[in-house]
């Protein structure tokens, strides 16, 4: 865990932009795979460990805004706990490393919340994405689950919103830790990148490079020959010469920062002259939203000049024609880039999508497009200093979609179906990078993942 002044002076900031009332934080609790005792990896809810630290089952905090007091709830181990999981330090102990005072047993927070509600005090909590915390908040506030997202803060979800946001030095720190395992996971996918290897082989390493690193897997490695599908989880494919293989894969730190990259690699060790040309569009997009990234600036107008620069190049190949700002306001682009650029990234690898992406990507100012792929951005607001975010341009050829823009005269005027035809089995190609916003700019977090076609093409000719 970090500092202890580090938690103290985030509840500080915390109570100072809420109103009255108490704050209720719950942690996470085991989750069995398929009985009580074989339970999933335990992970700590994410705004748990922002602003308390601890990372073990069974907790929740309470922030009394009108006194200042704070507490958490928790229950010191007994002997059968130390036969099984050695000696424990009590929970005051714990508690004292961030900065808390005061510790109960667990089952008092049912006394502090009933106290505040019988007194007619405001319960602030955030929106549950378990079942166990819903049934408990159903235990705690008799409010039944089915009706639990209208009785969130939205006062809270801002505030965190607001100071989860912007990451402090230290939080940077970790997240360069996740980028030095995730560079180290994509590297190796590179190098094992050959044909007769199956896919589960190479997704099976990179979750083992992720937990040596001290962490786990910030989400479910995305890994396929078929990267036309974006979230492509089936890895039942051998790799075959000619082909191209999508990787999207990340690791977190021992410390829950995440990283999240994404390359497309040449199955043979080298891009055909179709996958090239592909390949040097998406690239350019990348770096490009880069180079537009700054503060003050939203990610929006980056992620539509970026789709502008796809459609330029489209249409120097003859798959787009017309003007190209008329396609890209028609939409006309989506048909290859049906996806946003890119998302928050901290202790989740879509951060805080918990608290409700509006709260999160969006403000009053800029509010989402809602256009097939646009539609689908979840950062869109202004860029700040200390914004992590990713940048994740790709273009794909979707025999589904593509038939149905077809059959449907969908963008007809702007897309030339006979030339995306021959496209067709292309896959998909996406690249992305984890960008941090600076006072003039932004810069790419940890040693960049080859992405130069020559560079790429030599991590593969290094093959493990």
């Amino acid at each position: 865990m970090f500092a202890k002044e580090i938690y103290v002076n985030r509840r500080k900031r915390l109570a100072e932009l809420m109103p009255n009332g108490i704050v209720l934080l719950l942690g996470n609790v085991d989750s069995p795979m398929n009985y009580p005792a074989n339970t999933f990896r335990f992970r700590q809810d994410s705004s748990f460990l922002y602003f308390f630290g601890l990372d073990f089952p069974g907790l929740a905090a309470v922030i009394d805004l009108d006194s200042g007091h704070e507490v958490i709830f928790g229950n010191d181990v007994d002997m059968e706990d130390i036969i099984w999981m050695g000696p424990q330090s009590s929970m005051q102990e714990k508690a004292a490393q961030v900065g808390i005072d005061h510790t109960l047993p667990f089952v008092k927070v049912f006394e502090v919340v009933k106290e505040a509600l019988k007194k007619g005090r405001k319960v602030h909590f955030l929106p549950p994405y378990r079942a166990e915390n819903k049934i408990l908040l159903k235990q705690l506030l008799g409010v039944e689950i089915a009706r639990q997202a209208d009785y969130v803060s939205t006062e809270l979800i801002k505030a965190v919103v607001s100071l989860r946001s912007v990451k402090e030095a230290c939080e940077i720190a970790e997240i360069e830790k996740a980028c030095a395992i995730g560079y180290e996971m994509h590297t190796t996918a590179m190098q094992m990148a050959r044909p007769g290897v199956w896919e589960q082989t190479i997704a099976g390493r990179l979750e083992g490079i992720a937990t040596s690193g001290g962490g786990m897997l910030s989400f479910p490695v995305i890994l396929s020959q078929n990267g036309e599908t974006l979230h492509n989880h089936d890895h039942s494919q051998m790799l075959q010469a000619g082909r191209l293989m999508l990787v999207d894969a990340g690791a977190e730190s021992a410390m829950h920062y995440a990283c999240d990259f994404t390359r497309t690699i040449p199955v043979n060790g080298k891009f055909t002259p179709q996958q090239r040309e592909i390949y040097d569009i998406v690239l350019a997009a990348n770096n490009l939203a880069t180079k537009l990234s700054c503060p003050g600036v939203t990610y929006l107008s980056v992620h539509l000049a970026v789709s502008e620069l796809i459609t330029e190049g489209l249409k120097s190949l003859g798959l787009i024609k017309g003007d190209v700002k008329e396609a890209v306001a028609s939409g006309a682009h989506a048909l290859f880039f049906p996806h946003g650029l890119g998302h928050m990234m901290g202790l989740d690898v879509h951060d805080m999508e918990d608290l409700g992406q509006i709260y999160v990507g969006y403000d009053d100012e800029v509010r989402p497009v809602d256009q097939f792929g646009t539609a689908y951005l979840r950062m869109g607001r202004k860029l700040q200093p200390g914004f992590v975010i990713t940048n994740e341009p790709g273009l794909y050829f979707i025999p589904a979609l593509i038939e149905k823009w077809k059959t449907e005269k969908i963008n007809h005027d702007f897309i030339n179906f006979a030339k995306v035809e021959a496209y067709i089995g292309l896959g998909g190609i996406r690249i992305e990078d984890d960008i941090l916003i600076t006072s003039d700019g932004a810069r790419i977090l940890g040693q960049r993942v080859p992405a130069e076609v020559d560079e790429v093409e030599k991590m593969v000719a290094a093959q493990r």
